[in-house]
């Protein structure tokens, strides 16, 4: 079963091809994607490469975390579950204190 890995600090030129290639040299890559903005298209700075096989995926966070990739030192990481970009929460904002608004609210 694929593990996902968390690939953080990468530089914002790197590339998901990039990414995979780097990987590929510790085993079997089934996918590999830099994270972007979906307003400007840039990198954010993160991504996710999923290994073919746990021992793969430890493999590469002993042998890549903390190592250079493009002039940055990057941060790999089993990937939380949940996934994602983050955030969490989303949905609806609640809150209080909607006050009174309108007109005249008592005040004569």
């Amino acid at each position: 079963m694929a593990v996902k890995l968390f690939v953080g600090s990468l530089s914002f030129s790197t590339s998901s091809e990039r990414l995979r290639e780097t990987f590929a040299q510790i085993g079997t890559v089934e996918s590999a994607s830099v994270v972007t903005d979906r307003d400007t298209g840039r990198s954010r700075g993160f991504g996710f490469v999923e290994m073919a096989t746990t021992e793969e995926a430890n493999d590469a966070v002993a042998r890549l975390n903390n190592t250079e990739l493009d002039g940055r030192r990057i941060k790999v990481e089993v990937a939380k579950p949940g996934g994602g970009t983050g955030g969490g929460g989303g949905g609806q904002r609640r809150g209080g204190g909607g006050g009174g608004g309108g007109w005249g609210g008592g005040r004569r």
